[in-house]
């Protein structure tokens, strides 16, 4: 678990980051404590309870406006390492612009805050509170994007592996893959709802500038929703797939042991029959009894064999 508060102003023109609050500066608090939440909301005159809802995970996503702050909470992408690997899921993001700051809360250290306070991001101006808000809600869908990428990539090599070999660890994480998908697209359409609801918002988009590059977020969100759409219907048609070939190879290795327990079985019956205690048998005083006894539990043999092999028994 990590706690992390940050203050970072641009309003000089270089990113600082800060010790206290002042007029347009970005405060960001990373999976905060009680105290840490009720110091910020103090300071900055608002409702402790409105930073504690992005610290659900179940919070959903959705635009408020009350008390004259903007509170928009939306879902971002979220690597979670696992013992084989990476596990794709979403996390809520809480942004709330007030009258002079933008604050932004996370319940967990992620890529796309990060990026902004890296300073990866040009341009971005604290100041601005609505097209810093774009802005992120900009990085948010190319994240996803990228993401998205590296789930098809991974299926890909998954892919590649179970034509060799099939193996439970491959197939658990071709599923972990298919969930993901799950919840980037659950995820993106309820992000696409609120991009629309802050287009007709007028508390927030003020700017014919920030409606452009509004338009721009949905288009990329858009998009998103397109790519996590089709690499769902392909890893749900490549799991059917594997599916279908893992029973059929069961079938296939059934069918080889059924047949081979009936080849194996015909001397075993030769043998019990003359295994009995009777006195009058076939070839019981000769010499080479034994051999054509034998001979003849072979050639049965030989010939049920040659019958399920012309079958494609084997």
């Amino acid at each position: 678990m990590f706690f992390l508060v940050k203050i970072i102003s641009t309003t000089t023109g270089d990113m600082r980051q800060l010790n206290t609050i002042e007029p347009g500066c970005w405060v960001h608090l990373g999976n905060p404590s009680d105290e840490e939440i009720f110091d910020i909301a103090d300071q900055l005159k608002i409702d402790a309870e409105f930073l504690r809802d992005p610290l659900d995970e179940e919070e959903s996503a959705r635009i408020d406006y009350e008390d004259n702050i903007n509170i928009i909470i939306v879902d971002i992408p979220h690597i979670v390492p696992t013992n084989d690997g990476f596990s794709y899921e979403t996390i809520p993001l809480g942004i709330f612009i007030t009258e002079q700051n933008i604050i932004t809360v996370c319940l967990d250290e992620n890529a796309l805050v990060e990026d902004f306070w890296n300073n990866r991001i040009k341009g971005f101006d604290t100041a601005k509170k609505t097209r810093f808000l774009l802005q992120i809600l900009y990085r948010n869908a190319t994240k996803y994007l990228r993401y998205l990428r590296m789930i098809d990539k991974a299926s890909d090599r998954l892919e590649s592996i179970l034509h060799k070999s099939m193996r439970n660890r491959e197939l658990i994480q071709m599923l972990r893959l298919s969930k993901s998908l799950v919840y980037f697209s659950t995820s993106l359409k309820a992000n696409e709802v609120i991009l629309e609801k802050i287009m007709r918002s007028h508390n927030i988009i003020k700017y014919e500038a920030d409606s452009d590059l509004l338009e721009d977020v949905i288009i990329e969100n858009k998009q998103a929703i397109e790519m996590a759409g089709i690499y769902m219907e392909i890893l749900s048609g490549t799991m059917d797939a594997f599916a279908s070939l893992v029973s059929n190879n069961l079938n296939i290795v059934m069918k080889f042991l059924a047949s081979m327990t009936i080849v194996m079985a015909i001397p075993s019956i030769f043998s019990g029959f003359w295994g009995m205690n009777f006195e009058q048998m076939p070839f019981l005083g000769s010499p080479a009894g034994f051999y054509i006894v034998l001979g003849i539990a072979m050639a049965a043999t030989a010939l049920v064999a040659a019958i399920f092999w012309k079958k494609k028994m084997f």
